[in-house]
């Protein structure tokens, strides 16, 4: 049977290949749970574009408080030496470059690294740009996190992006479910595949051409394998 990670499993391998020190920010949706599974003794400073800088793992239950909150709405934790500031200054962090990795949840990813994550063009839908579009363009490196396919089965990965875009060739990787892809010159390249995938059986759910890293690795929770 074919492998597929949880939405924790996706985070948690995210928050162990970024470096230390690094400093991240972590946007709406599925990204923001990397804060609860950064690796022991590793320093990062995670922001978030509303104000904070420190984020911590989720309070435990009774301990929320609801003026410390991460960009989905949910209540967080200020790591010793957190700093709370305006949205302006948030701001002004991003579009000056001093975001080493943005992770950000997306719609869609084309081959080039095109990024669609703000509107999926429908009658009636209420768009969500938020600071997505500053942090796809003051980032040093993009990394998306989301589902490989939709929950009708469509990829989510594509030639060139249906839906409006974000920006335009920003995407350096690529977090799913079923696998790390990362965005290259030469194209779509698989770094690791949950167990059981082939790079046919990957390929036959994306909608762009997929090559294999010669040192391609089974992907799995790192936490799970006692690494």
């Amino acid at each position: 049977m074919n492998a597929r990670l949880s939405r924790q499993d996706i985070a948690c391998v995210a928050a162990h290949d970024i470096p230390d020190g690094a400093c991240v920010n972590l946007g709406i949706g599925l990204p923001t749970l990397i804060a609860d599974y950064v690796p022991a003794g590793r320093e990062l400073m995670l922001h978030s574009e509303q104000g904070l800088l420190g984020l911590g793992p989720a309070p435990a239950p009774g301990e929320e408080d609801y003026d410390v909150i991460n960009a989905g709405k949910f209540p967080v934790t200020l790591l010793p030496g957190a700093s709370v500031f305006s949205h302006s200054e948030s701001f002004l962090m991003i579009r000056g470059g001093h975001i080493q990795i943005a992770c950000l949840g997306a719609f869609q990813v084309a081959a080039n690294g095109d990024l669609a994550n703000w509107t999926v063009d429908a009658p009636g839908q209420i768009p969500g740009v938020g600071g997505a579009m500053d942090l796809a363009a003051g980032a040093e490196k993009v990394w998306v996190l989301m589902e490989h396919c939709t929950k009708e089965g469509a990829a989510r990965i594509l030639e060139q992006c249906t839906y409006p875009l974000t920006a335009p060739g920003c995407v350096d990787r690529i977090y799913t479910d079923l696998a790390v892809i990362d965005v290259t010159a030469a194209g779509l390249v698989v770094r690791s595949m949950a167990e059981g995938w082939s790079l046919q059986a990957l390929q036959a759910v994306t909608g762009a051409a997929l090559s294999l890293a010669p040192d391609c690795s089974v992907y799995r929770n790192p936490v799970s394998q006692g690494e």
